[in-house]
Protein backbone atom coordinates (compact mmCIF):
# COMPACT_ATOMS: atom_id res chain seq x y z
CA UNK A 1 0.00 0.00 0.00
CA UNK A 2 1.18 3.46 -1.11
CA UNK A 3 4.60 3.76 -0.34
CA UNK A 4 5.60 0.32 0.75
CA UNK A 5 4.85 -1.02 -2.76
CA UNK A 6 8.97 -1.69 -4.07
CA UNK A 7 8.61 -2.06 -7.82
CA UNK A 8 9.75 0.98 -10.35
CA UNK A 9 6.47 0.28 -12.17
CA UNK A 10 3.21 -0.80 -11.91
CA UNK A 11 -0.10 -1.19 -14.09
CA UNK A 12 -2.38 1.28 -12.72
CA UNK A 13 -6.10 0.71 -12.65
CA UNK A 14 -7.89 4.20 -10.86
CA UNK A 15 -11.13 4.96 -8.50
CA UNK A 16 -13.56 4.54 -11.32
CA UNK A 17 -12.27 0.80 -12.06
CA UNK A 18 -10.45 2.15 -15.69
CA UNK A 19 -7.37 0.68 -16.48
CA UNK A 20 -4.78 3.65 -17.33
CA UNK A 21 -2.35 1.63 -18.12
CA UNK A 22 1.34 1.07 -17.27
CA UNK A 23 3.38 3.50 -15.36
CA UNK A 24 6.30 4.38 -12.88
CA UNK A 25 5.26 4.17 -9.23
CA UNK A 26 5.92 7.75 -8.50
CA UNK A 27 3.45 8.82 -11.23
CA UNK A 28 0.47 6.36 -9.62
CA UNK A 29 1.50 8.05 -6.53
CA UNK A 30 0.97 10.99 -7.24
CA UNK A 31 -2.65 10.55 -8.86
CA UNK A 32 -3.77 8.34 -5.86
CA UNK A 33 -2.79 11.43 -3.37
CA UNK A 34 -4.73 13.61 -5.91
CA UNK A 35 -7.79 11.37 -5.80
CA UNK A 36 -7.08 12.04 -1.65
CA UNK A 37 -7.19 7.90 -1.68
CA UNK A 38 -4.63 5.18 -1.31
CA UNK A 39 -2.37 2.95 -3.98
CA UNK A 40 -3.18 -0.70 -3.09
CA UNK A 41 -1.32 -3.36 -4.61
CA UNK A 42 -4.14 -6.28 -5.69
CA UNK A 43 -1.70 -8.71 -7.82
CA UNK A 44 1.26 -8.49 -6.46
CA UNK A 45 2.71 -11.78 -9.15
CA UNK A 46 1.43 -10.23 -12.45
CA UNK A 47 4.01 -8.33 -14.64
CA UNK A 48 4.14 -5.39 -13.65
CA UNK A 49 1.97 -5.62 -10.78
CA UNK A 50 -1.34 -4.02 -10.60
CA UNK A 51 -2.26 -1.40 -8.34
CA UNK A 52 -5.81 0.23 -7.97
CA UNK A 53 -6.22 3.37 -6.51
CA UNK A 54 -9.20 3.27 -3.63
CA UNK A 55 -9.78 4.33 0.14
CA UNK A 56 -7.47 1.67 2.11
CA UNK A 57 -9.98 1.14 5.29
CA UNK A 58 -13.33 0.66 3.45
CA UNK A 59 -11.47 -1.88 0.98
CA UNK A 60 -10.46 -4.13 4.42
CA UNK A 61 -14.05 -3.48 5.92
CA UNK A 62 -15.60 -4.95 2.24
CA UNK A 63 -13.12 -7.88 2.76
CA UNK A 64 -14.23 -8.89 6.13
CA UNK A 65 -17.55 -8.73 5.54
CA UNK A 66 -17.27 -11.12 2.70
CA UNK A 67 -15.29 -13.19 4.85
CA UNK A 68 -17.72 -12.81 7.40
CA UNK A 69 -20.77 -13.89 5.06
CA UNK A 70 -19.06 -17.06 3.77
CA UNK A 71 -18.39 -18.58 7.25
CA UNK A 72 -22.22 -17.43 8.06
CA UNK A 73 -23.19 -19.82 4.79
CA UNK A 74 -21.38 -22.12 5.91
CA UNK A 75 -22.44 -25.24 7.61
CA UNK A 76 -20.54 -27.80 10.17
CA UNK A 77 -22.10 -31.45 9.85
CA UNK A 78 -21.98 -32.65 13.42
CA UNK A 79 -22.04 -36.21 14.37
CA UNK A 80 -25.07 -37.49 16.69
CA UNK A 81 -25.21 -40.70 18.65
CA UNK A 82 -27.66 -42.95 19.00
CA UNK A 83 -27.05 -45.54 21.59
CA UNK A 84 -29.68 -48.63 21.20
CA UNK A 85 -29.43 -52.35 22.96
CA UNK A 86 -30.52 -55.46 21.43
CA UNK A 87 -33.74 -55.94 22.66
CA UNK A 88 -35.23 -52.28 22.42
CA UNK A 89 -38.38 -51.99 23.12
CA UNK A 90 -41.18 -50.80 20.55
CA UNK A 91 -41.42 -47.38 21.51
CA UNK A 92 -38.42 -46.79 23.14
CA UNK A 93 -37.08 -47.39 19.62
CA UNK A 94 -40.00 -45.12 17.81
CA UNK A 95 -38.78 -42.30 20.37
CA UNK A 96 -35.10 -43.06 19.14
CA UNK A 97 -35.96 -42.90 15.72
CA UNK A 98 -37.65 -39.54 16.17
CA UNK A 99 -34.54 -38.02 17.10
CA UNK A 100 -32.56 -39.47 14.59
CA UNK A 101 -35.27 -37.86 11.92
CA UNK A 102 -34.62 -34.74 13.80
CA UNK A 103 -31.04 -34.84 13.13
CA UNK A 104 -31.06 -35.91 9.56
CA UNK A 105 -33.60 -33.09 8.51
CA UNK A 106 -30.84 -30.64 10.73
CA UNK A 107 -28.49 -32.15 8.17
CA UNK A 108 -25.73 -34.14 10.83
CA UNK A 109 -24.61 -37.57 10.54
CA UNK A 110 -25.80 -39.94 13.03
CA UNK A 111 -23.59 -42.83 14.59
CA UNK A 112 -25.85 -45.72 15.48
CA UNK A 113 -23.94 -47.64 18.67
CA UNK A 114 -25.84 -51.10 19.54
CA UNK A 115 -24.14 -52.30 23.00
CA UNK A 116 -23.98 -56.04 23.93
CA UNK A 117 -24.08 -56.66 27.66
CA UNK A 118 -23.47 -60.03 28.66
CA UNK A 119 -25.21 -62.73 27.43
CA UNK A 120 -25.90 -60.80 24.85
CA UNK A 121 -22.99 -61.38 23.04
CA UNK A 122 -23.98 -64.77 21.98
CA UNK A 123 -26.76 -63.19 19.94
CA UNK A 124 -24.60 -60.68 17.33
CA UNK A 125 -27.44 -61.61 14.76
CA UNK A 126 -30.01 -60.17 16.92
CA UNK A 127 -28.18 -56.78 16.43
CA UNK A 128 -27.36 -57.16 12.98
CA UNK A 129 -31.37 -57.66 12.46
CA UNK A 130 -31.93 -54.14 14.75
CA UNK A 131 -29.59 -52.22 12.74
CA UNK A 132 -30.93 -53.46 9.13
CA UNK A 133 -34.34 -52.48 10.31
CA UNK A 134 -32.75 -49.29 11.33
CA UNK A 135 -31.06 -48.80 7.95
CA UNK A 136 -34.37 -49.98 6.16
CA UNK A 137 -36.91 -47.71 8.66
CA UNK A 138 -34.23 -44.76 7.11
CA UNK A 139 -33.57 -45.81 3.70
CA UNK A 140 -34.95 -42.41 2.19
CA UNK A 141 -33.91 -40.34 4.72
CA UNK A 142 -30.13 -41.36 4.74
CA UNK A 143 -27.41 -43.62 3.28
CA UNK A 144 -25.13 -45.52 4.75
CA UNK A 145 -21.67 -44.27 5.40
CA UNK A 146 -20.13 -47.12 7.46
CA UNK A 147 -21.76 -50.40 7.34
CA UNK A 148 -22.62 -52.26 10.80
CA UNK A 149 -19.67 -54.02 12.27
CA UNK A 150 -18.28 -54.83 15.34
CA UNK A 151 -16.15 -53.34 17.90
CA UNK A 152 -15.67 -54.66 20.96
CA UNK A 153 -18.85 -55.43 22.41
CA UNK A 154 -20.39 -52.78 20.54
CA UNK A 155 -22.10 -52.98 16.92
CA UNK A 156 -21.68 -49.48 14.96
CA UNK A 157 -23.62 -48.14 11.79
CA UNK A 158 -22.91 -44.34 10.77
CA UNK A 159 -25.39 -43.22 8.47
CA UNK A 160 -25.46 -39.65 6.91
CA UNK A 161 -28.24 -37.62 5.38
CA UNK A 162 -29.40 -37.92 1.54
Amino acid sequence: MNEDIRVPRVLLIDQNGEKQGEMPISAALEAAEEAGLDLVEIVPNANPPVCKILDYGKFKFQEQKKKNEARKRQKIVELKEIKLRPNIDIHDYEVKAKSMTRFFEEGDKVKVTLRFRGREMAHPELGMKLLNKVKADFDELAKVEHEPKMEGRQMIMILAPR
